[in-house]
């Protein structure tokens, strides 16, 4: 029996360095994800701005279990206009506007669909969905404020031994240790930013 299942990871952290060598840094996929431990690879396909992640965890029974995303990278400015000031189109807003009202960054993470089939269950070979919004503020002394939303979607295949739990618990209990893995995971791999930039972490 097929099972969704979504994991989630919400949280802030402060880095010490400054803002554009943060947003730098956390836009590049393949070295930030090098540092999950559930990541077996980071590359580029050649959809512009599309990336492929393997990522790779043990099931129950010690078998390989892969999942592969496709994910859609985008960035855009976080651009906060005083009450003095309406503008329903973006468009209409001036270069001189933009930076001097311009308050952080966001990058964003999306499922791109790709076409052809990438599932192979009988090898434990899943596709998953991967959703993320990154919001990027500058801060004084050199620091940068990151607050992160990130949410995967997976679908597996259940063992017949949970069969015998009825399908509202087995998702529940999927769900929460998904999100579990998921938000220790993002913890050790922000851990490992801020130790690579050389300061102190600190998360909020």
């Amino acid at each position: 029996m097929e099972m969704d299942a979504t994991g989630v990871s919400r949280g802030e952290w402060i880095f010490h360095e400054e803002f554009d060598r943060t947003f730098s840094y956390l836009s590049d996929q393949k070295k930030i994800l090098g540092f999950n431990p559930f990541c077996h690879s980071v590359e580029p396909t050649s959809i512009e701005n599309v990336y492929k992640w393997h990522f790779r965890v043990t099931d129950p029974q010690n078998n390989p279990f892969d999942v592969v995303f496709y994910v859609e990278q985008s960035d855009e400015l976080l651009v906060q206009l005083p009450e003095h000031i309406q503008c329903t189109d973006p468009g209409e807003l001036t270069d001189e506007m933009i930076a001097l009202y311009t308050v952080g960054k966001k990058i964003g993470w999306r499922h791109y669909p790709i076409e052809g089939q990438i599932e192979d269950p009988g090898n434990y070979l899943f596709e998953g969905k991967a959703f993320g919004e990154l919001y990027l503020h500058p801060m004084i002394e050199s620091r940068t404020r990151v607050h992160f939303d990130l949410r995967i979607d997976v679908r597996f295949i259940l063992y017949p031994a949970f069969r015998i739990i009825p399908e509202q618990i087995i998702r529940s209990m999927t769900n929460a240790g998904m999100s579990f893995i998921m938000q220790s995971a993002t913890n050790k791999m922000f851990h490992c930013i801020s130790k690579d930039f050389g300061n102190q972490v600190m998360k909020v």
